[in-house]
């Protein structure tokens, strides 16, 4: 107790001291901005080997682990009618050598938990640092001592050749590919993309000569990273790669891009089978690394559309609601092929009007000066992740890296903060209005011409046509002449006598179908039951091997319920009259022709198809009935989720007879970004379904 009173007095002095500096303060004038922190960069260490292999060691002793990354500068290349040949490469490296069986190869990387991947450019191993000369010894046999069986290589090429299949269909692949086609040329090595008609002209000794060309030790660079001693990294280095010779020489200048275009317009791609529309405003950029409006470019694009606080977002997603994001980029080549772009996924109908606010927002960048505020926190971020990226080891080695192969001052990164705060708001919209051409832009807009080419022809935008592989094409024609006595009802009739007879349709009172489901981009198997009872009840369970069930819906005709990781959700007023308005196994059974109309005849995947509109209450979907087979094929719906509208669209295929009547066995469903297919394996009717199923 005795030192009581002289804590106390410490404490009001703090106190006493600290309010007369508080008094002190003008809180009218915002506080200067401290200095930017002092960059300290430590330098790998370096050393080159006689076959003009270049190392970088960057000792880290926090974990006992190790990486070494090779990394082969090549001026990229232009490979063709041979195009694809690099992934082909990447993929057959690594698969065992000359010394060493594939199984046992991959069986070791295994055993010594560590992680290997290679590509045409290089390759990467990272484990645990006892074992770090075995890694060396196995990375180094696997790029010196390659080898190609033609039966690894056929089986790579069909894998390359079914993945292009895949993604046929897909509206974002086609509009990258179309992208980098137009921006860049189909005669540039950035441009141009593979078919299957250019992986069918690579034979394997096309793989061999190009290995030969490409792994070239006097182009290459291995990064060392890790818990291990300059004298070590030597040591290991010159033991397994100096045998590594090469007698390729390569002379290889990179094409030049495609100048961008003379006024701006939209280049459109008609995508029938496209639920939303991707648009990509692009221009081609020359902007280095080393120029003196770098650092200005970087902020004017984050402000732009960097990030979630950006001008795009900000307009179409937080104000408008139109998509999930919608973002920009801007990038750097010493090569001098880049490119700016804004993207944004959007719903069909509001496409001509996010192709007009994501013009307006980059002629705001352009035009208005950016306030202090929001300078400050471009700058802010900016730095914030600079300094955070300080703390992973590999930084040091790719700002070195970075420094060598794109000419850069010693200090770049030293000097990088006080770079990034030293952009003025003049410097910002200087960078907007070289690097972000509105007057030079390319459109591109990907999606389904029939909902969205109207809107776009009303922007008084010059329009041109391309297909999905960057050639040009005519205007498309979105509907055919209906042919003469076709009607909804007959549409309906066909759809019926190629299912077996409405009368048989009309004596299913349940079915209880089982399906295999995979959601696009997550890596795990599902089985739906599904079961479904006249007029309106349904239900299903969706679940995963060993982890139970994971979701429910169920309809009882009066209410109903969704359930997901334990959370239940009651279904709304409006899901509830959808429900009960629609007959669960053959809705087609409850249509009234006064609120059924034939809309159009058109195309899907080059097939004839009728397409119907059907209203329930005040809300449309629309049918699509193929002309020929009289087969349902898809479905539209727009729905609502987080205060968003949502095209919903169900493709059906595969019709197979079950007792007397046709059912589709696949389904392929996308709603918004999220692609569900269904494999259905057996479909029961009149059996195995009781009221209870909808509880």
């Amino acid at each position: 107790m005795r030192n009581s009173k002289s804590y106390i007095l410490t404490v009001l002095a703090i106190l006493v001291s600290t309010a007369f500096t508080f008094g002190q303060i003008d809180r009218t004038k915002m506080p200067k901005p401290g200095p930017a922190p002092q960059i300290q960069l430590k330098s790998p260490q370096e050393f080159t080997l006689d076959n003009g292999l270049t190392v970088m060691v960057v000792e880290d002793k926090k974990l006992p682990r190790v990486s070494y990354n090779l990394r082969i500068d090549n001026v990229p290349a232009l490979n063709g009618d041979k195009s694809g040949i690099s992934g082909l490469l990447g993929s057959l490296l690594g698969n065992g050598t000359a010394n060493i069986s594939k199984d046992e190869f991959n069986g070791e990387i295994d055993f010594l938990g560590a992680n290997m991947s290679f590509g045409s450019s290089g390759g990467f191993v990272s484990g645990l640092s006892k074992y770090s000369d075995r890694l060396m010894e196995l990375m180094a046999d696997a790029i010196i001592n390659p080898v190609f069986p033609e039966d690894e290589f056929n089986k790579e090429k069909d894998i390359a050749i079914q993945g292009l299949k895949t993604s046929e269909k897909s509206v974002q692949a086609a509009a990258d590919r179309v992208g980098d086609a137009l921006v860049y040329g189909l005669k540039h090595p950035y441009g141009e993309f593979s078919t299957e008609e250019t992986l069918n002209n690579i034979t394997v000794n096309d793989v061999r000569a190009y290995y030969e060309q490409q792994f070239v030790p006097s182009k290459a660079y291995l990064v060392i990273i890790g818990d291990i001693t300059l004298e070590d990294a030597k040591s290991k280095v010159s033991k397994y790669l100096s045998p590594w010779q090469s007698k390729a020489k390569i002379d290889r200048t990179m094409p030049p891009v495609l100048p961008n275009p003379q006024y701006a317009q939209i280049n459109f791609v008609d995508m029938p089978n496209a639920v939303q529309t991707n648009i990509i405003v692009t221009n081609n950029v020359q902007l280095k690394m080393s120029d003196k409006d770098y650092h200005s470019a970087l902020i004017a694009n984050y402000i732009l559309g960097g990030s979630a606080t950006g001008y795009l977002f900000k307009n179409l997603r937080d104000d408008h609601g139109w998509t999930y994001g919608s973002y920009s980029s801007v990038g750097a080549s010493r090569f001098g092929a880049s490119k700016f772009e804004a993207t944004a996924e959007v719903r069909n109908e509001v496409t001509d009007s996010s192709v007009v606010e994501m013009l307006n927002e980059i002629n705001r960048i352009r035009t208005e000066k950016i306030s202090p505020e929001i300078l400050k926190t471009a700058k802010a971020a900016y730095g914030g992740n600079f300094i955070k990226a300080l703390e992973n080891p590999s930084t040091i080695a790719n700002y070195a890296l970075n420094i060598r192969l794109n000419k850069l001052d010693k200090d770049f990164y030293k000097n990088y903060l006080q770079n990034i705060n030293a952009v003025t708001a003049e410097d910002v919209m200087n960078a907007a209005n070289k690097f972000f051409k509105a007057d030079n832009l390319r459109i591109i807009v990907v999606g389904k011409g029939a909902d969205v080419l109207e809107g776009l022809e009303k922007l008084d935008i010059p329009i041109l046509y391309y297909d999905k592989y960057a050639s040009p094409a005519e205007k498309p024609v979105f509907s055919k002449p209906i042919p003469d006595g076709v009607t909804a009802q007959t549409v309906l009739d066909n759809y019926f006598k190629a299912i077996g007879g409405k009368d048989k349709a009309a004596a299913v009172k349940s079915a209880h179908s089982t399906a295999n489901v995979a959601i696009e981009g997550v890596p795990i198997s599902l089985v739906a039951s599904i079961k479904q009872m006249a007029p309106n009840k349904e239900s299903m369970e969706m679940t995963a091997e060993g982890m139970g069930v994971l979701m429910k819906q169920k309809f009882n005709g009066e209410s109903g319920y969704i359930e997901q990781q334990g959370m239940k959700r009651d279904l709304t007023e409006d899901q509830i009259a959808d429900r009960k308005s629609s007959h669960a196994i053959f809705p087609e059974l409850s249509f009234e022709a006064a609120n059924v109309s034939l809309e159009s005849m058109t195309t899907i995947d080059g097939n004839d198809v009728f397409k119907l509109k059907v209203m329930t209450g005040d809300k449309s979907s629309f049918r699509f009935y193929d002309a020929n087979t009289g087969y349902l094929v898809r479905t539209e719906t727009e729905t609502e989720a987080q205060g968003q509208k949502i095209m919903s669209v169900a493709n059906y295929s595969n019709y197979s007879p079950v007792e007397g009547i046709q059912f589709p066995y696949n389904m392929t469903m996308k709603s918004g970004p999220q692609v569900l297919s269904f494999n259905f394996t057996n479909v029961k009717l009149n059996e195995g379904v009781t009221d209870a199923d909808f509880e």
